[in-house]
């Protein structure tokens, strides 16, 4: 089964990354993993880190000729910002000696994990907590869950996804987005990331993109920031991936533990998702049809009854935060003195939204290829994929 860990700080020498489980046979390139953390860079609203980070992952072993081994991978990815000549991060983060002139930082940021992780670790700087909480680890994670994407494309299973809203700017409804979205994926969903790629906000709309990087410049000259709504189609899957028989073989249940272990994400829904809960059943289930196979008349469900996908595209959405650093500043208490005064400012973006929907793409890519795993089984590409040929999908 697939896992991975990663390691590092946001303003260290560099992020780590390992992944076990991957099975021996599938190609696999430093190209390949690249791209998606490109596309991970883009995005209208990004920092001014973004201007000089190009991020590479250096493949260090399990890898020969191109293929992977059946052994752990290991990954690795230097951090620019530590690295340039006029960087104070490597006295800031050294690994030994004393602290001696380095500023302790007291002033823990409103909807960060600055304060929490602070009371949690005992530490007397916030500093430790805000270089592990950063979302700068979120680049390793795509690249670990990139080679999981490439274990999927070739069984012909895409992720693509696209944003539906940023702040008050967003799609109507359900149907207004399946207008647009469902014709892109008969192809496969991977053509839904590459049209809305085109897009700086990594929206279908054109005209909602415009007035999505109008509300961003608007959020920006008034010193805070936004978050919004994505979604993410999975096409391919067989029927009967996942389980009803225990609650945490659940797919829907585990794909939502990934969106939601990602930074800054709020809330997940399948399908119609919160709708549902505002409609009529008829409104809301998915007549069953059949033609040389069991199919489904709509998907309001996503893809998922049960806790099985039923072979219609898994579609979910994730809610994304305003991210907690504004140039505008909040009020705070110092841990130190605990009076009451404003934050500090650390360098951020406006709105992240189009560059965490790669990262939510990335993220569910292990459990539906550990669900895959499960059902089919394999320690090489050339098993798994004869099984799963077999599958009456």
């Amino acid at each position: 089964m697939f896992r991975y860990f990663t390691a590092g700080e946001s303003h260290g020498p560099g992020l780590t990354g390992i992944l076990e489980g991957a099975p021996a046979g599938l190609q696999l390139s430093e190209d390949f993993i690249e791209q998606h953390l490109v596309r991970r860079q883009k995005g209208y609203g990004r920092g001014g880190r973004m201007a000089f980070e190009k991020d590479r992952a250096i493949i260090q072993s399990g890898v020969r000729f191109g293929k992977t081994t059946g052994a752990p991978i290991a990954l690795s990815m230097i951090n620019r910002a530590f690295e340039k000549d006029d960087s104070n991060w490597p006295k800031v983060m050294a690994k030994d000696g004393e602290r001696g002139d380095v500023e302790r930082i007291t002033l823990p940021r409103p909807g960060h994990a600055d304060l929490v992780g602070v009371q949690k670790y005992r530490f007397d700087d916030i500093r430790p907590v805000i270089e592990r909480s950063s979302a700068r680890e979120t680049a390793m994670r795509v690249a670990c869950c990139s080679i999981t994407r490439a274990f999927l494309k070739e069984l012909g299973i895409e992720i693509g996804g696209h944003v539906i809203q940023i702040g008050s700017v967003g799609y109507k409804g359900w149907d207004e987005v399946r207008s647009i979205a469902d014709p892109l994926f008969s192809k496969g969903a991977e053509t839904i990331y590459k049209e809305a790629d085109k897009s700086d906000v990594r929206c279908l709309h054109s005209e909602l993109s415009a007035e999505m990087r109008e509300e961003i410049k608007l959020r920006r000259k008034e010193g805070t920031s936004l978050g919004g709504i994505y979604e993410i189609v999975v096409t391919g899957l067989p029927a009967g991936l996942g389980s009803y028989v225990h609650w945490d073989r659940k797919i829907d249940g585990q794909l939502a533990q990934a969106i939601l272990s990602t930074q800054a994400m709020k809330g997940v829904e399948i399908g119609l998702g919160f709708e549902a809960g505002r409609s009529r059943g008829h409104e809301v289930h998915d007549e069953i049809t059949y033609d040389g196979h069991f199919s489904r008349r709509t998907n309001r469900a996503g893809g998922i009854e049960g806790g099985m996908t039923t072979g219609m595209p898994v579609i979910l959405r994730g809610v994304m935060k305003p991210i907690p650093t504004m140039i505008k500043p909040l009020r705070t208490a110092d841990l130190e003195t605990k009076k009451e005064q404003e934050t500090r400012y650390e360098r951020s973006d406006v709105c992240a939204l189009p560059r965490a929907v790669v990262v939510a793409e990335s993220v569910i890519a292990p459990v539906i290829a550990n669900a895959i795993l499960e059902k089919f089984g394999g320690d090489s590409m050339e098993e798994i994929k004869s099984r799963f040929k077999q599958n009456d999908r």
